[in-house]
């Protein structure tokens, strides 16, 4: 072995068997690491060409590669399992067919965890399996680690986070599961190139963080010895692209949150944002029924998805309700009519957590109590889809004014299963009420809430060439990832999460 065995560090890593069967390869002149293999067919595809296939070998010969996941012997005979992305497959080795020396090479050394790439004809055996009758093998990368004991897996959470590698290998579900991820990615970008949407990239270091509410990351870039901040929304970035004559522009990719880490938050998160010109909210509402309704259809093929023990109801068209009209019918008042101490007496009354007062404040807004009475008492029983419109214009400060309700803006956020999905307004296009929005949410930050928007200058000077009546979306795909998958925790969806270091 190359490393330094003095590394306590290094010995930690491999096993001590498995680093003699690798010396002793390397004795018998074996290349343990190659450049190169030529895969001809995925096992998957062999699996599906010869599934009719008899107890007596093909004639035709199949290639193929991946990595052994368990072995066991008979005498002159070995059968091992071969597994790549698309499947498994039984290999068949006797040594009357490879010659003593091979045969010895592959029963003595050759261990499960190890790469193959193998040739050979295939056969059922009596069993019913199929299986390849091994003519030759090429060792194409040796295992110094121990997997998982095969029939126990790789049970530890904490563990499989921080080695999503060994996680892959010994949990073929979690395969599946990044790879619907991918495939639901996929769709997304192709749902949104059919409707003229131009895919862009936005900063993620922002010298003025901005487009949610939300505590940032902070980083210092030395050559312009100038603080940054990793962005928690690309927002305020794409309605510049809008002002600058892009109608249609859509961005995904990752946010940066300075927040907890529970089932459903990762500080670093997959989101879909997207705005249309010359459109409203009401839109926005469409586009995101069809985007999700279909993409049931094409991951699942149906608009029934089994979460749990739930069924979901993707089939439009979905309940559209305004927040005053949910927390009304929740705490069975009319909350239009209420004064702030009758809100306040049914806030303590439901033991809500009243969070949203920042230091030097002494009380929440009407608004501000709508929203702590939605979230306290309705959020969690939003099952089905369902829209909740109309949110109130004190936590929503780039959204425009509602054409019709005072006090309220053009906002909806899309809920299932009690979670928020999705987030989207009529944009605020006026630049001078743009500007009062910002300076309430910098009181709010000097007065210590940590995820108040900062006044974004240039964002006011590009308002002021012009935004057009403007649609805005936003959709946690991490989120919609979990539905369509079947998985309760984020961390199932994010193929690296952040743990704590140990």
């Amino acid at each position: 072995m190359t490393a330094n065995k003095n590394d306590d560090k290094l010995k930690e890593l491999y096993d001590n068997d498995k680093l003699k069967h690798h010396d002793a390869l390397a004795k018998q002149g074996v290349m343990l690491y190659p450049y190169k293999y030529n895969k001809k067919s995925m096992i998957k595809d062999i699996l599906e060409k010869f599934q009719d296939v008899s107890e007596e070998p093909s004639t035709e010969q199949v290639t193929t590669a991946g990595r052994l996941m368990q072995k066991r012997g008979h005498g002159k005979v070995i059968f091992m399992d071969l597994q790549d992305i698309t499947g498994k497959i039984q290999l068949y080795f006797r040594m009357n067919d490879l010659g003593k020396e091979k045969f010895e090479l592959i029963n003595q050394h050759i261990e499960v965890g190890d790469h193959l790439g193998v040739t050979g004809t295939v056969f059922r055996t009596r069993m019913g399996e199929i299986t390849i009758f091994v003519k030759s093998f090429e060792f194409l990368s040796k295992s110094l680690a121990v997997l998982p004991e095969k029939y126990h897996r790789l049970q530890n959470i904490e563990l499989r986070y921080r080695k999503r590698y060994i996680d892959l290998i010994a949990n073929i579900d979690v395969k599946t599961t990044f790879i619907k991820r991918s495939k639901i990615i996929e769709y997304v970008r192709k749902f949104l190139a059919e409707r003229e949407y131009l895919e862009v990239e936005t900063p993620f270091l922002q010298s003025v963080y901005g487009g949610a509410n939300a505590r940032p990351f902070t980083t210092h870039h030395h050559f312009l010895d100038q603080d940054y901040f990793l962005r928690i929304a690309p927002e305020l970035f794409l309605k510049r692209l809008i002002v600058g004559g892009f109608e249609r522009v859509f961005e995904l990719g990752k946010n940066f949150r300075n927040e907890d880490i529970d089932t459903l938050h990762n500080p670093e998160f997959t989101m879909l944002e997207l705005y249309e010109a010359y459109s409203d909210y009401n839109d926005m509402m469409d586009l995101t029924e069809q985007l999700i309704s279909q993409l049931a259809l094409e991951i699942t093929g149906d608009y029934k998805v089994e979460f749990g023990d739930l069924t979901l109801y993707f089939k439009p068209p979905w309940r559209r309700v305004s927040m005053e009209e949910v927390v009304s019918q929740a705490i069975d008042r009319d909350f239009a009519s209420m004064d702030i101490e009758k809100i306040k007496s049914i806030a303590i009354a439901n033991q809500l957590e009243l969070d949203g007062l920042t230091e030097g404040e002494k009380e929440l807004k009407k608004g501000e109590w709508l929203m702590e009475l939605f979230e306290g008492t309705v959020e969690k029983d939003l099952i089905q889809p369902i829209f909740i419109t109309d949110f109130p214009i004190e936590v929503s400060p780039l959204a425009k004014k509602h054409r019709s309700k005072k006090g309220y803006t053009e906002r909806f956020e899309l809920f299932i299963n009690g979670w928020e999905f999705a987030n989207g307004f009529s944009e605020l296009n006026d630049p001078l009420d743009q500007y009062q929005r910002f300076k309430d949410q910098d009181r709010r930050r000097q007065l210590g809430d940590t995820e108040a928007q900062m006044i974004d200058y240039d964002y006011i000077h590009a308002l002021m060439f012009g935004l057009p009546p403007t649609g805005g979306l936003g959709i946690g795909i991490d989120r919609l990832v979990m539905i369509f998958a079947n998985q309760s925790s984020i961390k199932e969806v994010i193929l690296f999460p952040q743990v704590k270091n140990i």
